[in-house]
């Protein structure tokens, strides 16, 4: 960009932070909103604000050959914004780009299996980690957040702050997590968090443990344990909510726990069950033995 241009450019962009504050958006989207207007005035070498239909339809029609469908959804919605809130103009982007739309099965562990993951990870703070994120059905940002303060033992509960969607929820303390938690912070006592960086002093770290740290050491577990399905940190949130439906705790109630907004998210669970799979076989050879029944009788 040229010296003005560039100017003009630093303008709109500061704007452009400015209204996703004022809108109320969460960090993690601003960051990517933000992105999305820098990666597009980068590609072009010039202020975004100018960009016609053909050119955005260039755009995305390269980012789809080099990026994944979520980053291009996420630039579709900054861009979008920016438009919008910052240039005060409407685009029609359903025409300009339209992500597909996917419905993935998690894959979730079972009981035995998730044993053996514990049981495979070697250093205790990945481990007490793990068995705390399962068993409060955390993500993995709300898990690595937990503070000393959001326990409540009294009240066997745990108070989950600043979910997505900025929602709190409190969710039940197992007893058995309660005396890991115990335990594993005496070895570090950090005034504040539950799972602190290691090696940090504890009077003065504020960070928690690493994101990739953590997502490593769950990766070689897994790989530990023998199993070969793509296991990520928030499996072990799909796990409690399958585990949960399977013990007969009512979905309503697992919505509520997982701090979904729409019923439907919760719903994909039933599908996950060894009971609704064993269901499904009954009824699935109930069918066939009709079938052949009335076969015979042909």
């Amino acid at each position: 960009m040229d010296h003005s241009e560039q100017l003009r450019f630093e303008t709109l962009y500061q704007q452009h932070l400015t209204a996703l504050k004022l809108q109320g958006k969460r960090p993690k989207t601003i960051d990517a909103y933000a992105r999305a207007v820098r990666r597009v005035a980068a590609h072009f070498d010039r202020s975004p604000d100018a960009l016609s239909t053909d050119e955005l339809k260039a755009y995305f029609a390269a980012l789809v050959d080099s990026h994944s469908w979520s980053t291009v959804k996420l630039d579709r919605c900054g861009l979008q914004f920016f438009f919008r809130h910052v240039l005060e103009r409407d685009w029609e982007w359903v025409r300009i780009v339209r992500p597909p739309r996917t419905h993935r099965v998690p894959n979730v562990l079972s009981a035995a299996e998730l044993a053996r993951v514990l049981a495979a990870t070697r250093r205790r703070r990945f481990r007490v980690f793990f068995l705390t994120t399962y068993s409060l059905g955390l993500r993995l940002g709300e898990a690595l957040a937990l503070t000393v303060g959001d326990i409540d033992a009294d009240h066997g509960r745990v108070h989950v702050r600043g979910g997505k969607g900025g929602k709190d929820r409190l969710v039940p303390l197992p007893a058995l997590t309660l005396r890991c938690l115990r335990r594993f912070w005496r070895a570090h006592r950090h005034p504040r968090l539950l799972f602190p960086a290691p090696l940090a002093d504890p009077a003065t770290a504020r960070a928690p443990m690493d994101r990739g740290g953590v997502q490593a050491a769950l990766k070689a577990a897994v790989a530990e344990a023998g199993i070969a399905r793509r296991i990520t940190v928030h499996s072990l949130r799909h796990s409690y909510a399958t585990h949960l439906l399977e013990a007969g705790v009512d979905l309503r109630e697992i919505q509520t726990l997982l701090g979904h907004a729409s019923p439907a998210t919760t719903a994909r669970y039933t599908q996950l069950t060894e009971t609704t799979g064993a269901n499904a076989r009954a009824g699935l050879e109930r069918m066939l033995h009709a079938l052949v029944q009335h076969w015979s009788a042909r």
